[in-house]
């Protein structure tokens, strides 16, 4: 994809409203090809290890090809699909040591929790009564709570963008491409969250139709099931997975979507990569 670096001054990041807008229009009038990716994802992670790298891949593949859109460099889904596909084991690396990460942190805030845990155990035994030392301990443990949650979400934030660079940009490997997105998302934490959290706001619709869908199913089947398992609960099962993967596959778009467009915020600003998104409707 060509790209214009090295522009003599940043360019203003886009708004929150500008972010989600265009995520909303890519994913509008690209939904069948993005649903059908999403969804023959998903059908991958049914066979372990090699099913999981493709679903990783094919996700990223949505965000290559919503940001070959924003760059007005549209690409057919076969030339990104082979693209993706050189690169299927470090998409595997890649989540193999997202999940080594997130075990660590993980890990981390359970010690800290133990540690204070045992601390406040210690304080209120040596000083019984102390209705100031009770009321500390329950400050520090909300503020302790609250700041284990931003914590969280904080680095949840920097990791965001890990799987985009992999699938659009050269000379990335597995490794690579963690040091990449964390440094694209630098300065940029709490915008990107505010972001997240618009993006969750609008999925809450259709999340809570597929859940009446799968309330009406279970409705439906379980005292069928009650009757004759052995027939309806096959059914069942086969419904419930499919349903499962048809809302991901609907939602899933729309989040790589919006890692695509803040994907090509990040590298406008900071490498000069186009001045504005197309003036067309995506």
């Amino acid at each position: 994809m060509s790209e214009n670096f090295g522009s003599p001054s940043p360019i203003q990041p886009l708004s929150v409203g500008n972010v989600v807008s265009a995520a909303v229009r890519l994913y509008r009038s690209h939904l069948k090809e993005y649903f059908l990716l999403a969804l023959k994802a998903y059908v991958w992670v049914l066979l372990p290890v090699y099913g999981w790298a493709k679903f990783y891949a094919l996700s990223a593949l949505i965000s290559r090809l919503a940001f070959g859109e924003l760059v007005n460099q549209p690409e057919s889904i076969s030339s990104g699909e082979r693209f993706v596909n050189s690169r299927l084991w470090q998409f595997l690396v890649t989540m193999l040591l997202m999940l080594l990460i997130g075990i660590g942190i993980g890990l981390g805030f359970l010690v800290l929790f133990v540690l204070f845990g045992f601390f406040s155990a210690f304080v209120g035994l040596g000083l019984q009564g102390n209705l100031a030392t009770s009321i500390l301990i329950v400050i520090l443990t909300i503020v302790l709570s609250i700041g284990a949650i931003v914590a969280v979400l904080w680095l949840l934030t920097r990791f965001f963008l890990v799987d985009v660079p992999l699938a659009i940009e050269d000379n990335v490997d597995g490794i690579s491409t963690i040091s990449r997105g964390w440094e694209l998302t630098q300065g940029h934490v709490w915008r990107i969250l505010f972001i997240s959290f618009v993006g969750f706001l609008i999925t809450i619709p259709a999340q809570i139709v597929l859940q009446i869908i799968s309330a009406v199913i279970q409705g439906i089947f379980l005292p069928l099931i009650n009757e004759n398992s052995t027939i309806f609960r096959p059914i069942f099962l086969v419904l419930i997975l499919g349903l499962s993967f048809s809302t991901g596959a609907i939602i899933l778009p729309f989040w790589q979507a919006i890692k695509a467009v803040i994907y090509y915020d990040m590298r406008s600003r900071r490498e000069g990569l186009g001045l504005k998104l197309r003036d067309r409707e995506i």
